[in-house]
């Protein structure tokens, strides 16, 4: 049994080195491809440090930006930045076992595993079952995305333009990247020109959310369609949390931010930016003139993020549900933690913990250290490493003035959003052999 243990721990370590060294390398291509003069709209190089942020970011699925995507870049710098959201979104590994089919080679136990880590699925059995159900929804779904959005965007820039413009939303959009192409009416604007649309809202809201809630959601509620009791606890949670994620942050929206608004760009605001908070990156409204907070407000939803095994980042709200299950658990004095007649294990509740626990140490000592670094007001700092960390890709406008050193703890932020902090550290440390257990002694807390 030992030595079972012991070659699962090395499998999933190499696992987790592989999935990280694949974003590296993703994220190393698209910055040299940036360089290349044809990437740009004038035909110069961009310095790397520029191209290695916006790679980070496309292949990270941020959306934070030192360089506007529609005047700076090419059509094929365009491109290139849609490709590594695209991989970045549905996960290096998908991409590569996908390859792997179609060249007709066999998919072996260990690539099969390293899959499952991938996009956290609950076993090994049927894994590429699941994988051609992932590329196949993914296409659908962005697809449709793409096709609604045409008529609008082909009436504005014609055919040819709109069309592009359709197919690049969409999917940013469903990958939750937050990359747009508006920069063409005003750099850096992203979706404040359709802030009043309800039908662009709509359709970028839904890809959004589609995209953030999990590949093995979708899984459950394809096989089961309205048969919630079916459902897997994992899809339940995050089936419910989502709502309430979404509804109790635009009532605040609603009432605290844009009150002396029109009462159709009241609620399309409040909804979209309750949603595009949790890791989608685009932004309807001017977020420079939203209140502390309101700030903070979104800062906390960017963390959260969204789902497990999604094209969204962050903490994810399945972490935060069992946290609150947790804490609920104390209140109401009972041994275990429960939820939909389930208990939860104990290593889901310490991992939720540990999850907890490094984001927001990152969070706020990257924040309080880029203030320090570029003297900038400590709510816009932390409202930027949230959602570098969180993979959302909103931010208050100070993205393009911080400093080169403040540009790097970003990029280290996004990286360490996607990959994920603990698939880091497991990646880096081996797995710890085993030892007896010691004595146990109680400690007061509370």
């Amino acid at each position: 049994m030992k030595k079972n243990k012991t070659q699962t721990g090395i499998h999933n370590r190499n696992s987790f080195r592989v999935i990280s060294m694949g974003f590296m390398a993703l994220i190393l291509l698209g910055a040299l491809l940036l360089m290349l003069p044809v990437s740009s709209a004038d035909f110069t190089f961009t310095p790397f440090s520029d191209t290695l942020f916006t790679a980070i970011s496309a292949s990270c699925v941020t959306g934070l930006v030192v360089r506007d995507t529609a005047t700076h870049w090419s059509l094929f710098g365009q491109a290139v930045i849609l490709v590594m959201i695209q991989i970045g979104g549905m996960g290096v590994i998908t991409i590569g076992l996908t390859i792997t089919r179609l060249a007709g080679k066999k998919i072996g136990l260990w690539f099969r595993g390293m899959m499952q880590d991938s996009i956290s699925a609950p076993n090994v059995g049927g894994i590429l079952q699941l994988t051609k159900f992932i590329l196949k929804m993914t296409g659908i779904i962005e697809l449709t995305g793409a096709v609604m959005l045409a008529p609008v965007f082909i009436s504005e820039f014609g055919f040819p333009k709109g069309i592009w413009y359709a197919v690049f939303h969409s999917v940013s959009a469903f990958c939750n990247a937050g990359f747009d192409l508006m920069g063409v009416k005003e750099p850096f604007s992203s979706m404040t020109s359709y802030g009043g649309n309800v039908y662009v809202n709509v359709v970028l809201m839904l890809l959004i959310i589609l995209g953030g809630i999990g590949f093995l959601t979708w899984d459950d509620i394809v096989k089961h369609r309205h048969h919630f009791k079916k459902y897997r606890l994992q899809t339940k949670i995050v089936l419910v949390t989502t709502g309430i994620m979404i509804l109790l942050p635009a009532v605040f929206f609603f009432f605290a931010e844009y009150s002396g608004e029109p009462m159709k760009e009241r609620v399309l605001h409040s909804l979209f930016q309750s949603v595009t908070a949790r890791t989608a990156g685009f932004n309807t409204a001017d977020l420079s003139a939203m209140s502390e907070p309101g700030a903070m407000v979104m800062t906390v939803l960017m963390l959260i993020g969204g789902c497990s095994g999604s094209t969204a980042g962050g903490m994810k709200i399945t972490t935060i549900a069992v946290l609150f299950l947790a804490a609920l658990s104390v209140f109401r004095r009972r041994n275990d933690v429960e939820a939909f007649r389930r208990r939860i294990p104990t290593d889901t509740i310490r991992t939720a913990g540990a999850i907890l626990f490094m984001y927001v140490m990152l969070f706020l000592s990257t924040g309080i250290a880029i203030s320090l670094i570029d003297s900038r007001p400590l709510i816009s700092c932390l409202f930027e490493t949230g959602s570098a960390l969180g993979t959302a890709g909103v931010t208050l406008g100070i993205t393009t003035s911080l400093s080169l050193p403040s540009h790097i703890i970003l990029m280290i932020l996004m990286f360490a959003g996607r990959v994920g902090g603990l698939t880091l550290i497991y990646a880096a440390f081996a797995s710890p052999a085993e030892a007896s257990r010691l004595p146990q002694e109680k400690i007061t807390v509370g």
